[in-house]
């Protein structure tokens, strides 16, 4: 049997298009007209007052983000714990000090007691945070009335980690674009990909014309080669723009095949008791479900359920590994209820590709009622 992968990428067909005229205009580099109408798309998508830039990763644009918040060197940044390590490690980056927070159980993102808790010892300890990095895991809002909230009250900026969540809402809003910074990524197993890019999102022309400035290596307005500033090479090329320009063409569809798919995963789990399948709380809360996932009762079963499902030749994953028990971070400072190692425990993430077939989902159906009902 054929591999069921966990989220692989969808051509729209489209693609083509874009790249064929980006060879044909010899524009084979970072930058260039499909950059430029890529991010207009996305804008457009976003609204007004949502600038864009694209970039080369989502991680650069987190760095960025930083960098323009002035984090320097010995700056605290506080991070959502149970997340990728992409969003952490811009902080080292810039020689800043990671301050994580641990998830609660309703969105498994940052807590909002937590955060002001560690908000309050930071500050009494004199090193009040520069920002806080809060994500939309697996395409889920974070509390976002609640954690602005926190953040306005103590004058923190917040770094809006969208990577996950493109077409996931809160009220109606996009996520993206309520932090002072919204981070995109377009990596092969997103919703969208450029093969591999990210985009920063900010509310001002002035700021997008600053990171561009900062992804293209800080050069300044001279004749010759003039650099006052550190530069980055983080502009995405003209090529991975075109394969974003075709897949923006299909973007609603995939949105809507990533739902579908959670759509089957409560009604093949609806009978079964030792799993909770993750999903929004209420009516406020719009997930892309990017990636479903799943709780099981304990550690083991989850480990037991992963095999069995490998052994049918289909590809689930455990969640992601809380930062504050990675090797590199685990010395940094940590403020929670290990709610975060509660869900990396018990935690499993499912076959979600928007070209996930009825075939590949019977598959899936058959490996589960196997594992639970017989």
């Amino acid at each position: 049997m054929s591999r069921i992968y966990l989220s692989l990428s969808q051509q729209s067909g489209f693609e083509i298009e874009y790249i064929e005229k980006a060879l044909q205009s010899n524009w084979i580099t970072s930058g260039g007209p499909n950059v430029n109408d890529f991010e207009i798309e996305l804008q457009n998508y976003f609204g007004e007052d949502s600038f864009v830039s694209a970039l080369n990763s989502g991680t650069s644009a987190i760095h960025l983000s930083l960098i323009l918040l002035g984090v320097k060197r010995g700056d605290e940044v506080i991070c959502q714990s149970l997340t990728f390590s992409a969003s952490a490690n811009p902080i080292l980056y810039q020689g800043a000090i990671p301050v994580f927070v641990d998830s609660e159980l309703e969105t498994w993102n940052i807590c909002p007691d937590n955060l002001e808790i560690a908000i309050k010892d930071r500050i009494k300890k004199g090193n009040k945070p520069k920002a806080i990095i809060a994500v939309h895991l697996y395409g889920m809002p974070y509390k976002v009335d609640e954690i602005h909230a926190i953040a306005d009250r103590y004058g923190i900026p917040i770094i809006e980690d969208s990577a996950e969540a493109l077409g996931s809402s809160y009220k109606g809003k996009n996520c993206g674009t309520f932090g002072e910074f919204g981070i995109l990524s377009f990596n092969g197993n997103k919703i969208i990909t450029t093969s591999s890019g990210g985009a920063l999102i900010s509310n001002s022309k002035e700021l997008k014309e600053k990171a561009i400035f900062y992804a293209t290596q800080s050069k300044d307005d001279a004749i010759h080669y003039q650099h006052s500033q550190i530069g980055y090479n983080y502009r995405m090329s003209n090529i991975c723009a075109g394969i974003g320009l075709g897949q923006m063409k299909i973007f609603q569809e995939k949105i809507d095949s990533r739902r579908n798919n959670h759509m089957f995963y409560q009604e093949l789990f609806s009978s079964i008791e030792e799993v909770g399948l993750f999903e929004v709380k209420n009516e406020d809360y719009f997930s892309n479900y990017w990636l479903n996932t799943i709780l099981l009762k304990s550690s083991e079963v989850k480990n037991d359920l992963l095999q069995a499902f490998e052994e049918a030749n289909i590809e689930t994953r455990p969640i992601w590994k809380p930062m504050h028990l990675q090797p590199i971070f685990e010395s940094y400072p940590y403020y929670g209820n290990k709610i975060s190692e509660r869900i990396f425990e018990n935690g499993l993430c499912l076959p979600s590709g928007a070209d996930l077939t009825i075939k590949n989902k019977q598959r899936i159906k058959e490996v589960v009622n196997a594992f639970f009902h017989n």
